[in-house]
């Protein structure tokens, strides 16, 4: 039986065993088309990722991106940690302290910038092949109230209420008071059911200001039932959509906006998300999502 190698990471850490797990099949070339949601649901990771040659010989690889629930077209950990991955084993060589690449997505060719220190990857950034996009209008404060199991009043409303926005990968925004209210949030499944499970956009992300790490601007959480993820340790598409949900709320009109997420604590996986937004006359101009990533395993997969 053929056996296809596979490295797992821990990204958006610097530490092991923090962060959001990743598998990545650096040449995923020979396993069968049928068997890769099989491979995702055994790993049983929010993502698994499977790398093959480039369509475009001007890019680096192309990436496929599972959820145990589905194939998706973006997503951020997966793709800064694949970045990783395949730099830190060799398959993508680093030219300095700065190497940027391509990898090529279901959403399209996205760039990835790979940071390394005496000649090992450190950091990865990625920016967005699709620019934030407004989604379908939002159910009501009630209704998702009642979803995450709080109050109405634990919800923000006037210009910070609830609203989708994508990346590529639609995500519901939900303000929320305060770091008591994010930890106090759980997804009751008969109100996701009647509320969520068929709409436009299903996958929630509630955060609020402030955060247990100096420097954080905003804690963070990400329910996707829909795509069997009850809740991700690390969501770089997420992030990437929430710096368009946050720029079109800030002040400043002009330059590079910056914002550190914190995520994963409440499931006791800290991971540290940074996010860029590029804003001219107030217009997203481009988003990047990166963070750190660290090795944890290697090993093979027999798949038939």
């Amino acid at each position: 039986m053929p056996r296809f190698r596979f490295v797992t990471a821990d990204v958006f850490t610097s530490v092991p065993f923090g962060g959001n797990q990743l598998a990545v099949f650096p040449d995923a070339r020979g396993i069968p088309e049928h068997r890769l949601l099989d491979v995702t649901r055994e790993f049983n990771f929010s993502e698994v990722t499977f790398v093959y040659p480039p369509v475009d010989a001007r890019h680096a690889r192309r990436v496929r991106i599972f959820t145990p629930g589905a194939e998706v077209p973006f997503a951020g950990h997966p793709t800064v940690g694949t970045a990783h991955v395949l730099a830190e084993t060799g398959e993508i060589r680093l030219t300095g302290d700065s190497t940027r690449i391509v990898l090529e997505e279901l959403v399209g060719p996205v760039p990835v910038t790979i940071r390394s220190s005496a000649g090992r990857p450190v950091f990865a950034q990625l920016s967005v092949a699709k620019l934030p996009e407004v989604g379908a209008p939002a159910p009501s404060r009630d209704e998702l109230a009642r979803v995450l199991g709080l109050e109405v009043d634990d919800l923000l409303g006037g210009e910070w209420s609830p609203q989708a926005m994508s990346c590529g990968l639609p995500f519901l925004f939900v303000p929320l008071h305060d770091r008591n209210a994010v930890a106090r949030a759980r997804i009751r499944m008969d109100a996701w059911d009647a509320t969520l499970r068929n709409a436009p956009v299903s996958e929630i992300m509630v955060f609020a200001p402030g955060g247990e790490r100096p420097g954080t601007d905003y804690r963070a959480r990400m329910f996707a039932p829909g795509l069997n993820v009850p809740e991700d340790p690390a969501t770089g598409s997420a992030c990437a959509a929430l710096g368009g949900y946050l720029a079109a709320r800030d002040d400043r009109r002009d330059g590079t906006l910056r914002w550190m997420i914190e995520q994963g604590f409440e499931m006791g996986r800290p991971s540290m998300l940074e996010v860029e937004a590029d804003v001219s006359d107030g217009a997203v101009r481009a988003v990047r999502v990166g963070g750190d990533s660290v090795l944890v395993s290697e090993g093979t997969m027999a798949i038939s």
